[in-house]
């Protein structure tokens, strides 16, 4: 099982600042408030290496399979309009992220990076439908040989950060990794609804660079 190279800092972190207030404590006499800070550590600290797992994942070899980019639970499948980046008519596939599901996202094609953004905002419950647009959110548009996906990142409403780890120019493959919601809790993913048939519902779980979530139409993509 590997660990994500953002987790080693906050995984550290949990496990040395309990430790140092518990060696106070026991200096200062108290032996309980000691012990409760140790095992405090120890918890956060294997919480945190469950959290920052990054599992290896085999994406399907066919390049006509599209795969999810996150862990957790279609929350919606929806044909709706993309206009600031795709400009067409696009299926949002839209997965929600439990705190026990890898955080790690991959891609879902092979492509090349060709943009790129974070964008401030507000912070509203991510099941919600209004918080693709308007939470703090990334947008990472991949193109690939035949078609084209926007992934969107999406914070949630407590702790909010989302990374990705990526440059304009980049080639990814399908199911690498692209970057980690860091207690985020929802992807979105925008596909070309005349290149693609959507194959999960509402309710399907997934798993991120394994499991197809569309299928390009083959002789009509683009």
């Amino acid at each position: 099982m590997k660990i994500v190279k953002d987790g080693w800092s906050v995984i550290a972190g949990c496990l040395v600042v309990p430790l140092l207030v518990a060696a106070g404590c026991h200096a200062l006499g108290w032996p309980r408030a000691a012990m409760a800070f140790c095992v405090l550590g120890g918890v956060l600290c294997a919480f945190m290496v469950f959290f920052f797992r990054n599992p290896g994942r085999v994406a399907p070899a066919d390049p006509n399979m599209l795969v999810a980019g996150a862990d957790g639970l279609i929350r919606a499948v929806e044909v709706m309009r993309e206009e600031k980046h795709l400009k067409a008519e696009t299926v949002r596939v839209s997965i929600f992220l439990s705190p026990f599901d890898v955080h790690v996202n991959r891609s879902p094609m092979a492509g090349e990076i060709k943009y790129l953004d974070y964008t401030p905002g507000k912070h509203i419950l991510t099941i919600q439908n209004a918080a693709s647009e308007y939470n703090e959110h990334s947008n990472i548009l991949i193109e690939g040989a035949d078609s084209r996906c926007l992934v969107k990142q999406i914070v949630g409403p407590i702790v909010r950060r989302v990374v990705y780890w990526l440059s304009l120019g980049q080639s990814v493959g399908k199911g690498d990794v692209i970057g980690m919601m860091k207690f985020g809790s929802r992807l979105d993913m925008y596909f070309l609804g005349s290149d693609v048939q959507v194959v999960v519902k509402k309710g399907d779980r997934v798993r991120a660079g394994e499991t197809v979530v569309a299928v390009l139409k083959k002789g009509e993509a683009r």
